[in-house]
This record gives structure tokens, sequence and C-alpha cells, in this order.
């Protein structure tokens, strides 16, 4: 596995092939891991100065990214292109992994119904899987407590968070202290697909890219979204133009200062957007 830099934000480039591998290296490590499908928006996010999320990134022990765009920055850039994965079939190859190893499992996320459904379909499609522990999205902060103390004692391989936690992939990271050995990964749709209750992109759809269209069918409102995707085009084509070495760690700052200065006078301040991609990413 070889790690790369767009616009600052860290990908990993990682063969099919050696998933599963890297995936049981991450699990023999200690304290609290993370597994992170990286969508063109997260890294947009985390291309912003002083970002959270970023750093979360740098953490992180496997970067994949999903997005067909994030594959376009890499080439534009000069970069090793990454392998784009399928957010899917690669959580049921991970799970299936968890199976053959006689490792755990535990739900985060979704709404109870949902909750209690996916666990069921998960139970009866991987009969060797350990499912440790459930907790529902949506919570109350006054239970959080109570999460995270189910979470260590547990102590589950794996942890598959989904919707209703705000925070995403910050959640694990924020409280990473509070855990023992755990593999976080986040999947928003992941409950609703396993409940049947989302239906997930065509692989068709996928391998082209056009997984975005959905959205935008079922949110017209995140056609805004085109904005800061604009701004991000712009950062990559002044990087190749100036030919500026993003990926030193000495040159980070001051690069992410030059390329938003100048994407900005290009763009009308278009990377202050105030679209939330957090909805979307």
């Amino acid at each position: 596995m070889n790690r790369i830099e767009i616009l600052g934000v860290p990908v990993d480039v990682l063969k099919v092939e050696e998933l599963e591998k890297e995936f049981l290296s991450v699990l023999e490590k200690k304290g609290t891991k993370q597994i992170v499908f990286l969508t063109i928006w997260d890294l947009i996010k985390a291309s912003r100065k002083n970002s959270a999320l970023c750093e979360c990134l740098k953490n992180a022990s496997i970067i994949l990214p999903i997005s067909k765009t994030i594959l376009f920055g890499a080439k534009i850039l000069k970069k090793e292109i990454p392998v784009r994965y399928n957010p899917f079939t690669t959580t049921i190859s991970l799970l299936s992994t968890l199976e053959n190893y006689s490792k755990s499992l535990f739900l985060f996320g979704g709404r109870k119904k949902a909750l209690l459904t996916a666990e069921k379909n998960v139970r009866t499609t991987f009969s060797g899987l350990q499912i440790v522990g459930r907790y529902i999205g949506y919570y109350p902060k006054s239970i959080e407590d109570d999460i995270v103390t189910g979470l260590y004692k547990s102590s589950p391989a794996l942890v598959l968070v989904s919707d209703g936690i705000k925070e995403k992939n910050l959640w694990a990271y924020n409280r990473r202290n509070k855990f023992k050995d755990s593999v976080f990964l986040y999947y928003r749709d992941i409950i609703g697909i396993f409940s049947e209750r989302v239906r997930r992109p065509s692989e068709k759809t996928f391998d082209k890219g056009h997984e975005f269209r959905l959205e935008v069918i079922k949110n017209p409102l995140k056609i805004f979204l085109l904005f800061p995707f604009l701004f991000y085009i712009i950062k990559l084509l002044y990087a190749r133009l100036f030919k500026k070495n993003i990926d030193s760690e000495n040159a980070e700052q001051t690069e992410a200062e030059s390329v938003d200065a100048a994407a900005s006078a290009v763009g009308g301040k278009i990377a202050e957007t105030n679209v939330q991609l957090d909805e979307d990413s």
C-alpha cells in the first residue's frame, strides 16, 4: 500500500487483491483504528485550511477513494492513480474476512427498526460472524457515555458506523482514546441497505461515476455542490500549472494558502460557500 496526497489530503493506493491482507494487519494493531471510504466531498472539505477531517484522515489506517473524481485529481497532479472502491462490495468483503477469521462486529447507527432488521439479515448472510452489540443512531447526547462504555467492553474487531451519527468519520477519531483495539468504518447507507430500506446504486451506475445524479434526483438542492466541485478543479489546475509539491509536509501549509488565494481570485470566493457538504459525504 502506498499513500499519496491530493491537495494535501492523504489517499491510499491499495490493490483489491491486497485489501484482505492489509485489513488483517490493521486488526492486529493496538488502539483505535479507522478505515475511511473517501468521497470527493470529504476530500474537498479536508483540503481546507486547519481541517479537523484532514487530521483524522492522516491518522486513518486505510483510506479508500470511492469517487471517480478523486482518481481524476491524482491524474491531473501526475500522482500514482489509486484504485476506486465500491463501498458496498468492499464492506461485504470485509465482513467475509471477519467471518473467516472468527472476528466480531458491532452495528452502530440507523433507526431502531432498521437496525434490528439489518442485524437479522447480517446474521443470516454471515452465520459465522460474531455480532457483539448494536446501538441506534440519532441518539440523545445524554446516553453517549453508555454507548462508549458498551463499545469499550465488547471490544469488537470492526464497528460499522451508519446514518444518525452526526460526526461521521470524526466520531471515532474524537473519541479514539476511549476504546480498546476496534476498527471503525463509517458508511452512511449501510444499515439502510442491509435493512432493505435504502437502494444502493447499481454496479453500472457506480462504474460510470453517476451515483451523484441519483443524489440530485432525491434532493435537487445538492446541485449547488457543483460550486465547491468547481473550486476543487481550479485548485487542481493551479497546482498542476505551477508544479507545486503539495505532498511535502514542510510546504503543505504554504501551498494550501497560495492555492486558496489564487483559486479565490478566479472562483469568486467559491470556497466560502455555505453548502453543507456533511450531508453528502
